[in-house]
């Protein structure tokens, strides 16, 4: 009987004849992974990525599907380093890789080492979505254009510095305006392009010098040449960039998505340096033409005014005509002056004369002399009332003390108690009090000895 068709019971018996033990449930799921990594070594797998992820760890996990059936799929960190392109969702792919299970969930995934896009097409197609996404963002607005700098002092050029592309910069800059350019070398294609083009656009604008412009130049190629500059990356960095840029990527025919984020597009490097720079030579002869103009100018318009100038001295009377009055005026004013000046001199020594006869000097010495007096008599009086004259005879004059205020009361005197009393020779200051009564004199006992009492009124 085979064992598998034996009724169970409640306890697990090896029945006889049974030479298969029972395994774990890992040693079975290592069995599975064994089986599928040895039948399904190496595949290529056609479809389209779903659910793109990139763990914090570098790795990235999505799921590959078609309209029949979907397999999970995973790309270490390592190969998703060297992707030639940056993956998303609806993109369609050919992966290269192994199979393999993931016990711990009972699935089975293909780890990836190789991708690439399934042919031109579905490039073109990543290629639309990523355009349309990014212009919905509003990344590709006209209003984010800025106009260009008229003429630079400072350009950088990001670009390969060994390629073609920097040599006909160079010169066609220095055959239109010579001028300082920085370059910030790039790896145009492959692996990493487009993290360090992004990079170079970025860090211009925290450079020291940093350029009033900025050229992102390379030659011309197929699509998958010129794709590091339809990466996201790429694309943001131009759009946030605060120095004015023009796109110069590829050949006239050739549209990449930096072309609609940047300021302006040239159709080929050599045509992004002449609209950048003006031309040196043109600019001289717009400024010798603006000089000649303006000496014309000036030379016309001292012209005119001459003309005006004559035509109006043409129409003023002559001098002399204007002028003829009033010398004769002048010089009846000058004869006349010496007479008058003359009769008012006399005039003035005549009354001056008068006066003269009026004025002694005895009177002048009289009046001094009276004032003289009035004064000696005021400032004797002066001092004959002035307060501090009787103090010299032995009178004091009181002041209290707190404000100085002169008392000429006793309740006054009583109710200040601080007094100063000024002396002839200085101050002595006092309080108020009752004062003993002063002992009787010697006459003052006897009549107190010798009173009688009054005798009494007989008619009581």
């Amino acid at each position: 009987m085979d064992p598998f068709d034996m009724p169970g019971g409640l306890l697990a018996e090896r029945s006889q004849g049974d030479n298969s033990p029972a395994m774990s449930v890992g040693e079975l799921a290592q069995a599975v992974k064994r089986t599928v990594e040895d039948r399904f070594g190496r595949v290529r797998v056609r479809g389209e990525i779903s659910g793109w992820k990139r763990h914090s760890s570098g790795h990235c996990y999505f799921t590959l599907k078609d309209d029949a059936a979907c397999i999970d799929a995973v790309i270490w960190r390592g190969a998703a380093g060297s992707l030639a392109f940056r993956p998303e969702d609806g993109a369609e792919v050919i992966a290269t890789g192994k199979m393999t299970t993931y016990p711990g969930r009972s699935k089975y995934q293909i780890v990836i080492e190789r991708m690439e896009l399934a042919g031109e097409g579905a490039l073109m197609a990543l290629l639309e979505r990523r355009r349309k996404a990014l212009a919905a963002e509003g990344l590709f607005d006209s209003s984010r254009k800025r106009p260009l700098p008229f003429l630079p002092r400072v350009i950088g050029v990001v670009t390969s510095p060994t390629g073609a592309v920097i040599r006909d910069i160079l010169h066609r800059l220095e055959d239109r305006c010579p001028t300082r350019v920085i370059v910030w070398p790039v790896p145009v294609q492959g692996e990493g392009a487009a993290s360090k083009v992004a990079a170079a656009i970025r860090g211009f604008a925290t450079y020291e010098t940093r350029p009033d412009l900025i050229i992102v130049a390379r030659g011309g190629g197929s699509i998958e040449d010129l794709w590091a500059f339809n990466e996201e990356e790429v694309v943001r960095a131009a759009a946030e960039s605060p120095i004015p840029l023009i796109s110069a990527v590829g050949h006239e025919t050739d549209t990449t998505l930096i072309d609609h984020a940047s300021d302006l597009r040239a159709p080929t490097p050599t045509a992004a340096a002449e609209l950048a720079v003006p031309v040196r030579a043109e600019l001289l002869a717009l400024l010798d033409d603006y000089m000649a103009r303006k000496r014309r100018c000036l030379t016309r318009r001292a012209n005119d005014a001459r003309e005006r100038l004559a035509l109006t001295s043409c129409r003023l009377p002559a001098p002399e005509a204007l002028l003829g009055l009033r010398r004769q005026r002048f010089d009846e004013l000058g004869e006349r002056l010496p007479r008058g000046l003359a009769a008012r001199a006399h005039k003035a020594e005549a009354g001056m004369n008068l006066v003269t006869a009026r004025l002694r000097p005895q009177l002048l010495e009289q009046k001094v002399q009276r004032l003289s007096d009035r004064l000696a008599s005021a400032a004797k009086m002066i001092e004959l009332v002035h307060p501090e004259r009787p103090l010299k005879r032995g009178f004091v004059r009181v002041t209290a003390a707190a404000d100085g205020r002169t008392l000429v009361h006793a309740a006054d005197a009583q109710a200040a108690g601080a007094l100063r009393l000024h002396f002839g020779d200085g101050l002595v200051d006092a309080t108020t009090g009752t004062l003993p009564a002063p002992p009787a004199t010697k006459v003052e006992r006897t009549l107190k000895r010798a009173y009688v009492a009054p005798q009494p009124n007989l008619f009581d």
